[in-house]
């Protein structure tokens, strides 16, 4: 009798032991996969390159928090370094702001600061929507000036507290020049980073950056150097760095060299994005891994198929981008153009843009010859 009983219990033992194997590491499986890891991008550019509107496209989805150049906060604290000595900075706090940890602006900003401080605030979407703000959902599509009206009071704690809800966190920055200060961030386990390298005709920066220049006077003195900057020669100067940090970048991810790199790095052109709108943005949701919703689609069409001229630099409106993207040919003069495209023909050859050999041909040449390499 005692012998059965024993028997009994170790048949128990046995099934229950059994149980704990099999069963519990599947279910802490299946939460793990309820929960899968953040993807991190990083739009990674350079001012007046249409990186703000493409930043929107990611901004606008309901599973992304986004924030446009929280780097700005670094530059103007420590604008008395160049931008080198300022990469390491800039890359701490970038990567801060991916694991969500925003306690990084507490270097940077006031001790009282609210959630309006923040560069740039009202063009995320996720700023202004639920938790950060109780006055639209996450699936509208939001306008900066709505959000900057009634969503301002909300206190800074809000930022990290929206940031930790989403699956998707994106990052537009401008004050990279150099791939390879973003390798320990591509190496790290706890981030999934994806890079979007846009880049836009050397041509429209420049003029775009003539309409803006005293907006852009403090980078340009942090990219190049104050006495860069003076002179007839000193908007070629900045140019000239940009070019060349777009061919360092471009080489490094494309090449992809280190096993890291494969498949996390993606090159996208402004120019092709306003020429087909929809192509693009599903390019780079695909890379993201983000689903390209129907609302979102009638979004990105309608911004870009606008009457507007852009006008307003930093405004995020409708307007006709395919033509907004080519008016340097037609206010741009001649000679400026062929200091732009001395200084920056390298990032053009590489990164297919054709050069213009006369006023005549600038003013007769397709949009088609002008992307012949594409």
């Amino acid at each position: 009798m005692v012998k059965s009983r024993r028997v009994q219990v170790l048949l128990i033992l046995v099934v229950l032991s059994f149980l704990l194997i099999h069963f519990l590491p599947c279910s802490n499986n299946a939460h793990m996969k309820e929960k899968p890891s953040p993807v991190h991008i990083l739009i990674l550019s350079s001012w007046r390159s249409g990186s703000s509107f493409t930043g929107q496209i990611f901004s606008q989805h309901p599973n992304v928090f986004y924030l446009m150049e929280p780097a700005w906060h670094v530059w103007v604290k420590m604008y008395q370094n160049n931008a080198k000595v300022l990469h390491m900075a800039v890359r701490d706090l970038v990567r801060s702001v991916f694991l969500c940890d925003m306690s990084v602006f507490d270097a940077y900003m006031s001790s009282q600061k609210k959630k309006s401080d923040l560069f740039q605030w009202e063009t995320s979407r996720a700023l202004c929507s639920p938790p950060a703000c109780d006055s639209f959902s996450r699936s509208d599509i939001i306008t900066a000036g709505n959000c900057k009206t009634i969503c301002g009071k909300y206190p800074f704690s809000k930022v990290e507290e929206a940031c930790k809800t989403y699956s998707h966190v994106a990052i537009k920055e401008v004050r990279f020049f150099d791939l390879k200060v973003l390798y320990p961030l591509l190496t790290d386990p706890s981030l999934n980073l994806k890079i979007i390298h846009l880049v836009r005709d050397p041509r429209a920066v420049f003029r775009s950056r003539e309409n803006t220049m005293a907006d852009l006077k403090r980078d340009s003195n942090i990219v190049v150097g104050s006495q860069k900057t003076k002179g007839e020669m000193g908007p070629y100067n900045t140019m000239q760095v940009i070019c060349k940090s777009h061919v360092e970048i471009y080489k490094a991810g494309s090449q992809a060299v280190p096993n890291f790199l494969k498949d996390r790095y993606l090159l996208v052109r402004y120019e092709d994005i306003v020429r087909d709108p929809l192509a693009k943005a599903a390019q780079m949701y695909r890379f993201a891994e983000l689903h390209f919703t129907p609302e979102l689609q009638k979004w990105v069409h309608n911004i870009t198929h606008g009457k507007g001229h852009g006008a307003r630099a930093f405004d995020i409106g409708s307007r006709d981008a395919l033509r907004v993207s080519q008016a340097w040919r037609k206010t741009l003069p001649f000679q400026k153009i062929e200091k732009v495209q001395n200084v920056c023909k390298d990032a053009m050859d590489l990164l297919g843009y054709r050069l213009v050999q006369s006023e005549e041909e600038q003013k007769n040449m397709s949009l088609d010859l002008l992307f012949a390499q594409n």
